[in-house]
């Protein structure tokens, strides 16, 4: 130890070491201004010469100067005196978490509870965009008002890369240099090039890759397995050996070591130590979550049962005997019992045989349960794609297709449980929940949602675009309830009736983001006199036993809820940790009955959003693009070296994704909310829209580098009220939506880029009720393909470019999202139902040949933006992928109000 006890850094006086290691030593000192105790971790002269260890020195005092929080170590002063760098931090008194181990394993609520406060801890530093990159027991520090975490001299920006990939080393290991071991007990470290200490890193350190979140989650991982099993998850006589176990071995579950470890914390610690980083938990505050669910209902005691990584390793399943008895009774219990059990009783439902539940998507049927909650009503498809409609008795082991019910979606219940109402492609329609002819009741066009009230009226959104409307359960003329303001909102959807029959909860967004804090659950009345937010969401909501139930991040929450006067009350409380959320459509795939039920699918993942990946013409998988993001709209640039997309959690940004290197650039920041990116023909610049400060439904024209840098150049004089932006390959004009001349529905504008600049009408509105949605000229600049709902359904057209006259119709049966091949005799598009056809073109002088449209193949796609784009050659599709429907079972939780209660 280099300081002797007092002296003096600054005001500062030593009064005994505390320790040493590899970035400096930490004394004991007296802060002699405000007469405290303080740690000074110092950097003596001869290492402040090395340059990699003064930058991580830094690197920590920037790092925790960022974080105050109540289980981080506090930094109070930074300094250097005499070529001595020091920093100054809060001290504490206890034990590091190395120091309590080797008395063996933490007892269970002890491990809980350091679990959750490091998790938080952990939470804070990804947040401020830091990433630690070296948690193990040493250092965490076990005081008494809490664990702590400590010795951010590794840490690191998020989306800074390591020293060695950013020379230009690329994937080379991390673990390049010698590796030593001071003792048996002693922990691996590296010298020379590791970044971490072995035993506590991820598989991606070890190969060299980029670190991120779910980096400090799988170290995380490895503390907690060591803290609740008594020894290391990665065990090995060798360096090499250690390293072998964490690329390939999985440790045993901890409670086959310890048995009073619950099943639900292995499921936890297993989750964290995916080898695959995308397997893991996608943040910190979605692993607290689960960490808290463990502590509350996850013990061996509790009789509520919940997994993390894997639902079906859940215990108690319903396609067992047993457990149907056992259900059905709980479920008496809970229906008809004077004083019901306060507990929470959670069954499995799975799909019919070989079938899977189709919950995601614009046209799927997310599981909903009877208000007497003694059956569920859902959509299944088949290996043919084929969606029907299915009903399970919560006391039958089987459930029941209803025939006729090919292509439904949507459906919801009668408020007496005897008949269901659902929707098609282009139908609103009724049928016996016992089966029977189904009734038409009136036309929709890709519907968002219905609810049936007590009054016999049923709710709903006709179109993916529009306000609610009602119409009488035995049919008759449809008539709005609501009215889009479409400067604040594109869409009104999934209805929920209240109980006195008067009221309804629906779900308000911009499917070009607009404001976040005006996209959410409203409060309505039938009558149209009342309407008004009652929460910012990404969601819909509903309600019972005086809670509104609703998506929060990845968990379902319940709050106190007035429902005669649309009024929230108390804190909200998590009823569940991790729930499925499609983000296409903004729908949270759950169900409340009034009984007591709750009907759930979990996440099939804790990564959350969609995922690009490659496929080829035929629909075969070719490999992921990045990890799962909130995103939409996908633009490959004309080279084909790097994609555009939007992506943001709650704002959305453009961004740059360099798909050989996976390397992502953001490019806006802060201008608005951006839609709709599109590259400049050279490939050196973005176009995108923007809403301006008016509102959601008016648009600017920005242009910006490619690169990120510089400012972005406003396009537009005028604003614009639709958007889709795109330059022709040419470079002479810039196509985008708008209002049309003549109709009052919007039409194809191009706005040359010489002369005088002024833009005019390529394709008129169809009318003045309807319009083109998106159009790309083609590569030769000769025509225009657009999509446009002048047959109350969208449908992809062509026209001639740059004046519109004449056209042809290339879909047939719904088309959407439509993309040229690179020699412009070659068009993709996507139907409705996420299946996607191209089309042969054939020019005849001015005649055009389409040729008939012949199917590819079917991928889920999410609902809005432009999800997908096609290489040059027309042989690989980029596509910005919705979660596919799963064999992944339901989940009934009975008496869920109890697991508010415990919480």
């Amino acid at each position: 130890m280099g300081l002797n006890p007092g002296t003096r850094l600054g005001p500062y006086e030593i009064i005994s070491p505390l320790g040493a290691g590899g970035m400096g030593e930490v004394y004991r000192a007296q802060d002699t201004r405000l007469d405290r105790t303080v740690a000074i971790k110092v950097l003596p002269t001869h290492l402040s010469q090395n340059a990699d260890l003064k930058q991580r020195f830094d690197r920590e005092a920037k790092a925790i100067s960022q974080l105050q929080h109540a289980h981080i170590c506090t930094l109070f002063d930074v300094g250097s005196q005499d070529g001595v760098d020091f920093l100054v931090m809060e001290y504490l008194e206890g034990e590091t978490l190395a120091d309590r181990l080797k008395r063996g394993p933490m007892p269970l609520p002890q491990l809980l509870k350091m679990s959750i406060e490091l998790s938080e801890a952990l939470e804070k530093a990804h947040h401020a965009g830091i990433i630690h990159r070296d948690i193990k027991p040493g250092n965490i520090m076990m005081t008494k008002s809490g664990a702590k975490l400590l010795d951010f001299g590794l840490a690191k920006p998020a989306g800074v890369q390591s020293a060695a990939v950013a020379s230009g080393s690329g994937s080379a290991p991390l673990l390049s240099g010698a590796l030593t071991q001071s003792s048996p007990a002693a922990a691996l470290t590296s010298v020379g090039t590791v970044v971490g200490t072995v035993q506590y890193m991820s598989p991606e350190q070890i190969g060299g890759q980029e670190a991120d979140v779910r980096s400090d989650i799988f170290c995380f991982g490895a503390v907690l397995y060591e803290a609740a099993a008594g020894k290391r998850a990665f065990q090995g006589k060798t360096p090499s050996a250690v390293v072998g176990a964490i690329l390939a071995n999985d440790p045993p579950p901890a409670s086959s070591l310890q048995p009073a470890v619950p099943a639900a914390f292995d499921r936890v610690v297993a989750t964290c130590l995916a080898k695959d980083p995308a397997d893991r938990f996608e943040s910190a505050h979605d692993l607290k979550l689960q960490l808290e669910w463990v502590r509350d209902f996850g013990t061996k005691e509790a009789p509520f049962h919940t997994a993390s990584a894997d639902w079906k390793q859940l215990t108690w399943k319903l396609g067992a005997a047993v457990a149907l008895g056992m259900l059905v009774a709980w479920a008496a219990l809970a229906l008809f019992a004077p004083h019901p059990a306060e507990k929470v009783i959670l069954a499995e439902i799975s799909a019919p045989p070989k079938m899977t539940f189709s919950s995601i998507g614009d046209l799927a049927g997310a599981p909903v349960i009877s208000p007497q909650g003694d059956k569920v009503a859902f959509v299944a498809a088949g290996t043919d794609n084929q969606q029907t409609l299915w009903v399970r008795s919560i006391g039958s082991m089987a459930a029941v297709q209803l025939d006729g019910t090919q292509g439904a979606a949507h459906p919801f219940w009668s408020p007496d449980g005897k008949s269901i109402g659902f929707f098609t492609l282009t139908k609103l329609k009724r049928i016996s929940a016992d089966g029977g002819s189904e009734v038409e009741l009136c036309d929709t066009t890709n519907a968002r949602g219905g609810t049936w009230n007590k009054d016999d009226i049923i709710l709903f959104a006709p179109d993916f675009r529009s306000g609610i409307f009602q119409i009488n359960a035995s049919g008759g003329t449809p008539t709005p309830i609501t009215t889009l303001d479409t400067k604040i909102h594109t869409t009104h959807r999934w209805p929920f009736a209240l109980p006195d029959g008067k009221h309804f909860l629906y779900f308000a967004t911009q499917h070009n983001g607009g404001t976040a804090a005006a996209n959410g659950v409203f409060f309505a009345s039938i009558d149209g006199k009342e309407n008004k937010m009652i929460l910012p969401s990404d969601s819909g909501a509903e309600y019972a036993a005086g809670y509104l139930l609703f998506h929060d991040h990845s968990a379902l929450m319940a709050q106190p809820f007035d429902p005669s006067t649309g009024k929230l009350s108390a804190t909200p409380t998590a009823v569940l940790p991790s729930v499925r959320y499609d983000s296409g459509t903004w729908r949270t795939i759950f169900s409340v009955s009034n009984a007591g039920m709750l009907i759930f699918q979990p996440a099939s993942s804790t990564a959350s959003g969609t995922q690009l990946a490659w496929f080829d013409r035929t629909g075969k998988f070719l490999k992921n693009v990045g990890k799962k993001l909130n995103q939409v709209d996908v633009r490959l640039s004309p080279d084909g070296k790097k994609a555009a997309t939007l992506a943001g959690d709650p704002f959305w940004e453009v961004w740059v994704i360099d798909l050989e290197r996976e390397a992502r650039t953001r490019i806006t920041y802060n201008e608005g909310t951006p839609a709709n990116p599109a590259w400049s023909p050279d490939g050196k610049n973005l176009v995108y829209a923007v809403t301006t400060p008016n509102g959601g439904g008016e648009f600017d024209l920005h242009m910006k580098s490619a690169t990120g840098s510089g400012a972005a150049q406003k396009l537009n004089d005028k604003t614009l009220p639709f958007a889709f932006p795109e330059f022709t390959r040419d470079g002479k004009y810039l196509i985008y939506t708008g209002k049309g001349s003549v109709q009052k529905g919007s039409g194809l504008w191009a706005m040359p880029l010489f002369g005088d600049r002024k833009p005019f009408v390529a394709v008129e509105a169809p009318s003045r009720d309807s319009n083109i949605l998106m159009g790309r000229v083609s590569p030769d600049c000769k025509w225009v393909v657009y999509a446009s709902d002048e047959t109350g359904r969208p449908e992809v057209y062509i026209s001639p470019f740059p004046k519109g006259e004449g056209k042809w119709q290339v879909s047939t049966g719904g088309g959407a999202y439509p993309v040229w091949r690179g020699d412009s005799k070659e068009i993709f598009y996507s139907s409705l139902e996420n299946q996607f056809f191209s089309a042969t073109l054939k020019v005849n002088g001015n005649d055009l040949e389409v040729g008939v449209p012949q199917s590819m193949f079917h991928v889920s796609l999410i609902g809005n933006g432009f999800p997908y784009d096609v290489s040059s050659d027309g042989q690989r599709f980029l596509i910005d992928q919705a979660e596919e429907a799963t064999a992944a079972p339901l989940y009934l939780m009975v008496n869920w109000t109890a697991a508010i209660k415990k919480n």
